[in-house]
């Protein structure tokens, strides 16, 4: 059976077709798609992982908490990370900018146990980049 063509969202991950558009339209940036796949060399199962979150996005569903002090209406989302067992404190860190009501920009994905924060300076310079694409 094949997919049907146009309704199947990927995000350099296997998604299933639906039978309706999604409510939210969202995309990612290169330093998103960078660090998804620095990390998938480390952690095998991230793209299992972070599907789920994709698709709640899809729905309109905003998860995680909201950043403050950037100028942008951001959410630092935690991941749980299924390669290691220490739970989300230890998991991924996932930023995403809701840029309007349909529209959602997932900013990065970094792992907690390899890095600390990430500075709302550096999340500026992301979106600032993206923008000018």
């Amino acid at each position: 059976m094949q997919a049907k063509r146009g309704r199947c969202q990927n995000y350099g991950m296997v998604l299933m077709p639906t039978d309706s558009p999604p409510a939210v339209n969202v995309k990612y940036t290169p330093e998103f798609k960078r660090s998804l796949r620095k990390l998938a060399r480390k952690y095998r199962s991230i793209k299992a992982d972070v599907i789920p979150v994709i698709k709640m996005l899809h729905t309109g569903d905003l998860i995680g908490d909201q950043i403050k002090g950037t100028g942008y209406t951001l959410f630092k989302s935690r991941v749980r990370n299924s390669d290691i067992q220490k739970g989300k404190r230890s998991g991924y860190r996932l930023i995403y900018w809701r840029r309007s009501s349909k529209d959602i920009i997932l900013v990065t994905i970094y792992s907690k146990l390899d890095q600390g924060d990430i500075s709302t300076k550096e999340i500026r310079r992301i979106i600032k980049q993206f923008q000018n694409l």
